[in-house]
């Protein structure tokens, strides 16, 4: 059975030893291959007569799986599937599984860390030491203090809610915004459900984890900064394609937000160096690490090769989140 591992260059720079350990466990005489994606009609070549796909970011619409005539499962290593076209997959019964829990801590943790060190000028006092040798705590303006602030939470999932109970660790109070959240659940870690226009007006701190749908995709564009009323500290940990970076550089340079901490972009592949974000003091990019720890890559290798494992040997009840109505 061959088994291809796919993803951009960069994803697969780090060692896959441990992959190929896990989807050897579950189907001993795998033939598996790497393959760097680079463009679509290699990838298409590599996946000739393959049925298992392990990959985080491959586009994978009608055109895509048209070409793919082999594919029996589709395994994401990551919580996120929006490139894929469900619909098509159910149709054609190629189970799509994802990962429902493995770095809700992470995430969390992360988010705070880009809050603390926007808030406390840590961008502005490296650079202050490092390049200008100079020491003087007056050399920034005063942070804000978490403590007394409110921090507004766009989606009250399980990252949602682990960072609102850190933030209420600060002294914060927590407002959110969820459709599907229950408010006397929310009201048990002292948050607060409220609708979209009250949270952008109150929140000193506007955070993203919602998932990416096509209800708010470009969520995040100037009308909303510009109801931001208290020009807060914007945070997506979530995912890029949520915020029209263009409308977010304009709100950073007419003073509408007042800092941001990303984790995501609107490329997956973004070109830093044309990157209208980057060299600022008040925002601060990391690349999509926010899940990245030693426990959460072990879970994030064993479950997503267990997963496709499962659906390639008719184990599918054993997968451990399939997100597409597959029989």
């Amino acid at each position: 059975m061959k088994i291809v591992i796919s993803d951009y260059p960069d994803v697969l720079g780090r060692a896959l030893e441990k992959e190929f350990a896990y989807l050897r466990e579950g189907i001993p005489d795998a033939e598996i291959i790497v393959h760097p994606y680079v463009e679509p009609e290699a990838f298409y070549e590599v996946m000739q007569g393959a049925q298992g796909l392990l990959t985080a970011f491959i586009p994978l619409g009608k055109a895509a799986l048209d070409r793919l005539p082999d594919l029996r499962a589709v395994s994401i290593n990551a919580t996120g599937y929006n490139f894929v076209d469900l619909a098509e997959t159910q149709r054609r019964d190629i189970p799509v599984c994802a990962i429902g829990e493995y770095c809700t801590q992470e995430v969390a943790d992360h988010t705070i860390a880009l809050l603390l060190a926007l808030d406390r000028n840590f961008k502005h006092y490296m650079a202050d030491m490092d390049v200008h040798c100079r020491w003087q705590y007056y050399s920034a303006p005063p942070p804000m203090g978490l403590s007394g602030s409110t921090l507004g939470l766009f989606g009250f999932g399980k990252i949602g809610r682990a960072v609102a109970q850190r933030a209420r660790s600060f002294g914060m109070a927590v407002l959110a915004v969820d459709p599907s959240a229950n408010s006397a659940d929310a009201a048990s870690v002292g948050v607060r459900l409220t609708n979209m226009d009250t949270l952008l007006a109150l929140s000193d701190v506007v955070s993203n984890h919602m998932n990416l749908t096509a209800e708010n995709t470009g969520f995040f564009d100037y009308s909303r900064f510009g109801k931001m009323k208290k020009c807060p500290i914007f945070l997506n940990v979530a995912r890029g394609g949520s915020v029209v970076e263009k409308d977010l550089v304009r709100a950073l340079d007419e003073g509408l937000v007042r800092a941001a901490g990303l984790d995501v972009l609107e490329a997956e592949k973004p070109d830093l160096a044309h990157c209208a974000l980057t060299g600022r003091e008040n925002v601060i990019l990391t690349p999509h690490a926010a899940f990245y720890s030693v426990q959460s890559m072990e879970a994030l290798q064993r479950i997503s090769c267990k997963n496709l494992t499962n659906c390639l040997t008719n184990r599918r009840g054993e997968a451990f989140r399939i997100v597409n109505s597959v029989k």
